[in-house]
């Protein structure tokens, strides 16, 4: 097998590259025109790749669709570290490459960083980086994102644990510093044009606010003339619109209002968190140009491992397993030992021996994807397959039409399905 050494080789970023423009930006001309044609919306899927089988599910499910995909990775969960899914940014889309080529999906993938910012990443609020290692830190994570071939950088330097009430302006100023070292350090290796997303709904005080939202873009506007950087004004700005880590309900109101406000910029709204949100076919009518989900797919590969857990008990039982995975307490164990727990905890909570017992299991849920990647994890899943497939159960599938059922109506509910045909009808 040869893997492509584009992160994929479809038509539509083929006709990218040949317009000299990063592909996100040329899709979103196409779905200008589509949507014009078709009086309808479209709200592209970003998938958080918590998982090599979060992954391969998300790749089966847009082929299926025949819709492109994006992929959002956070610095927690791809980085020059590993992350806790142990690959770097090269990793990441060699994993994709392979895995496309073995699926024979040949749409177009988009590679992004999801909330590139200091203190965004856990290790540098738990251990207190100071400002100018955790930029630097952020800095190297973005070239190593760029040489990887990424598609686009949410830059979000919107958190400071050293001042809560950060000021917009300085926001504003950090922003403009991150997009100009990845610009110059792209131009320095000769990379293609990539994409920028901006913003997070998560500031305090900050864009969750109409006023101040609309600071931020005048503010931004502005420094990034000055740097000589109008030619990379952001495609996606993340607003607040209603959804949040306990919330799921979108609220089109405040989502008619983002999007009117950066239309007139050119941008689109991304919105974060929708995970199990209860009302997405209201995303592409108020016209959110994108959505993130991450969680949920980490929560639904829980749930079926569980349920395959608790049938390999019963085989057991049945004297029709010799060894037990006992793939759930291998798992528990491992978050405690983690400590990613704590992060979860609310302030009344002091440990996870003193919540409720629903409440432990959320945490433990929730907190699971930090950990599927350990090599204890590995070994415990790898037993738990083997048991059921002498039983005549293809558990692994099992677990990815699991995690694909939860994608399909997000590919259904945007009008993702037979996208990228249209588009291609375009070219």
């Amino acid at each position: 097998m040869i893997i492509g050494e584009n992160i994929d080789s479809s038509l539509i970023r083929k006709a990218a590259e040949k317009n000299k423009k990063p592909i996100i930006e040329f899709i979103v001309e196409k779905l200008k025109i589509l949507s014009e044609h078709e009086n309808k919306n479209y709200t592209l899927f970003a998938v958080c790749p918590n998982s090599r089988n979060v992954i391969i599910a998300a790749i089966r499910a847009a082929k299926r669709a025949e819709s492109p995909i994006l992929f959002a990775a956070t610095l927690n969960q791809v980085d020059i570290d590993g992350g806790y899914t142990y690959w770097n940014q090269e990793d990441l889309t060699r994993i994709i490459r392979e895995e496309s080529y073995r699926i024979g999906y040949e749409g177009p993938v988009i590679v992004c960083v999801d909330h590139g910012g200091p203190w965004l990443k856990d290790i540098q609020t738990t251990q207190r980086w100071s400002l100018e290692k955790s930029m630097d830190w952020v800095k190297k994570s973005f070239e190593a994102s760029i040489i990887a071939q990424y598609d686009m950088i949410h830059v979000d330097p919107t958190v400071d644990i050293f001042n809560k009430d950060i000021a917009i302006e300085t926001v504003v100023e950090r922003t403009a510093d991150l997009i100009e070292h990845s610009e110059n350090f792209r131009k320095i290796i000769g990379k293609k044009p990539i994409s920028y997303e901006v913003g997070t709904e998560e500031v305090h005080g900050g864009l969750v606010d109409i006023d101040v939202f609309n600071k931020f873009l005048v503010l931004l506007e502005k420094s990034l003339k000055k740097k000589n950087l109008e030619y990379v004004w952001p495609i996606f700005i993340v607003a607040k619109i209603g959804t949040d880590l306990h919330t799921s309900e979108f609220d089109p109101v405040a989502g008619e209002k983002v999007v009117s406000i950066t239309r007139k910029y050119g941008s689109l709204i991304k919105g974060h968190y929708t995970d199990f949100v209860s009302n997405p076919k209201e995303y592409p009518l108020v016209g959110i140009g994108a959505a993130n989900v991450g969680p949920e797919f980490t929560l639904l590969e829980y749930d079926k491992l569980k349920e395959l857990n608790d049938f390999e008990n019963r085989l057991y039982k049945g004297n029709k397993v010799g060894y037990k995975s006992n793939f759930i307490e291998v798992l528990e164990r491992e978050v405690i030992v983690s400590n990613r727990w704590r992060k979860w905890l609310s302030d009344s909570e002091k440990d996870i021996g003193s919540v409720s017992e629903k409440r432990r299991e959320w945490i433990i849920k929730t907190s699971a994807r930090y950990v599927l990647a350990r090599p204890e994890i590995e070994k415990a899943r790898q037993t738990l397959y083997r048991n059921l497939e002498n039983n005549g159960v293809d558990a692994n599938n099992w677990v990815l039409i699991n995690i694909e059922k939860g994608m399909d109506k997000y590919f259904r509910d945007f009008n993702l399905n037979n996208l990228t045909e249209k588009i291609n009808k375009l070219l």
